[in-house]
């Protein structure tokens, strides 16, 4: 695509970022027929192609309106688009650069800035969040059902014994998932002890710097991300192998560590070496012998969500599915298994009206088969279709946690 930027832009880190990136698309519209919010909506500007042509349109001087901000706003950033996408065009970072600048140049509403900060200073922080979910679940009797059924249950971590392997990941305990369901964390732990990998968890590390990267707070989101490098590098110079996250959605955000900090003359070379680290859970079990693990398959039917972060941001598509199945799990089929449930981080609270639309669709398919059990691999993912489904959802890890934790 041809571009004429701005003569305030063309020199800049952002502008000659986009200029790259809006040059490699040749504006085929093959993404639209993946996209959730194009599907749903049928109108082009909410759709990848068209929000392309927006960012474009800015960064070539056209007026920054609140009408582009809300088809800016009402991406998903599933990154469905860049599956289907035969020019490899890396429309998520073209996202995040397009977002920032329309934030930098037109101030919202406060009712708007005040909801987004609230979001930010509560979600990556455990003990804020955890206190303020306590205060839910106290009041949940008193509260009208349509709130009351949005307070999630809080799951039970058993204890893990430290166990020392010569073989070490570190694993991120992550802010929401921490509180909700630690038990996920600790199930891998034990998973992998079992086989002969010891999971490091260290505590100085934080949130993975999503919520304030997503919600276009940058210089926010790379304060998280300097802390995590700073906690982990000790353990990069000792030779782990691996840097993990059960929760997808973190893990895709720690692979971009790299992308996001390449300007960054202090941490560019470390941020590189964390995205270069990055494993999801199911890509390193895919190559391990899991006889150990002595998996006794329930005969339940199970539907398997494949959340956007791990097919299109992690490229692992079917990789859980089939680790589930060759552990005998009976997985029934689910059709528009690329399409997103709608949940995409603090989306279904800025977008509820599209979310839930996309959650009604999402567990259509997910129970068409009748399954017993749903099981997924991110925790807001999990949160958002159980809000709606009467059938358990739990992480696909339970699945294989069955023998682990009765031994």
């Amino acid at each position: 695509m041809q571009t004429n930027l701005s003569d305030h832009l063309v020199n800049t880190v952002a502008g000659k970022r986009a200029e790259k990136i809006l040059r490699s698309c040749v504006h085929c519209g093959f993404c639209t027929a993946t996209c959730p919010t194009y599907q749903l909506l049928g109108d082009e500007l909410d759709g990848p192609r068209g929000r392309i042509y927006q960012i474009k349109q800015l960064f070539e001087g056209g007026e920054v309106t609140a009408q582009v901000r809300t088809h800016l706003d009402r991406c998903l950033t599933c990154r469905s688009c860049e599956t289907t996408c035969p020019s490899g065009v890396r429309y998520a970072e073209l996202l995040d650069i397009g977002r920032e600048y329309v934030e930098e140049s037109l101030p919202r509403p406060l009712w708007q800035r005040s909801s987004r900060w609230l979001l930010r200073k509560i979600l990556p922080y455990p003990k804020r969040f955890g206190f303020l979910l306590g205060l839910g679940r106290l009041s949940k009797p008193v509260l009208p059902a349509v709130l009351a059924d949005k307070i999630p249950l809080v799951a039970k971590a058993d204890s893990v014994a430290s166990i020392s392997c010569a073989r070490k990941v570190l694993l991120l305990d992550g802010c929401v998932q921490s509180v909700i369901t630690p038990d996920v964390n600790a199930m891998a732990s034990r998973i992998f002890a079992r086989l002969g990998i010891e999971t490091v968890r260290v505590a100085k590390a934080g949130c993975c710097g999503a919520v304030s990267s997503h919600l276009s707070a940058n210089a926010e989101g790379r304060r998280f991300i300097r802390n995590n490098i700073d906690a982990w590098w000790p353990y990069i110079e000792q030779g782990v192998e691996a840097i993990m996250a059960t929760a997808s959605g973190c893990g895709v955000m720690l692979q971009d560590y790299g992308q996001i900090m390449a300007d960054d003359r202090h941490y560019a070379e470390k941020a590189a070496r964390v995205s270069a680290l990055v494993r999801d859970p199911a890509e390193i079990l895919s190559a391990l012998d899991l006889s150990a693990l002595a998996i006794k398959p329930s005969s339940q039917r199970i539907a398997f969500h494949a959340p956007c972060t791990l097919q299109h941001g992690l490229k692992q598509t079917g990789v859980v599915e089939k680790i589930l199945r060759d552990l005998g799990y009976q997985l029934v089929d689910v059709n528009d298994a690329h399409l997103c449930c709608g949940s995409a981080g603090t989306y279904s609270i800025l977008q509820p009206a599209i979310s839930q639309k996309l959650l009604t669709a999402k567990l259509h398919h997910l129970q068409a088969d009748q399954p017993e059990l749903i099981v997924t691999a991110n925790i807001g993912c999990q949160m958002h279709l159980q809000s709606g489904s009467e059938i358990p959802v739990r992480h696909w890890l339970s699945l294989l946690n069955v023998s682990v934790s009765a031994n």
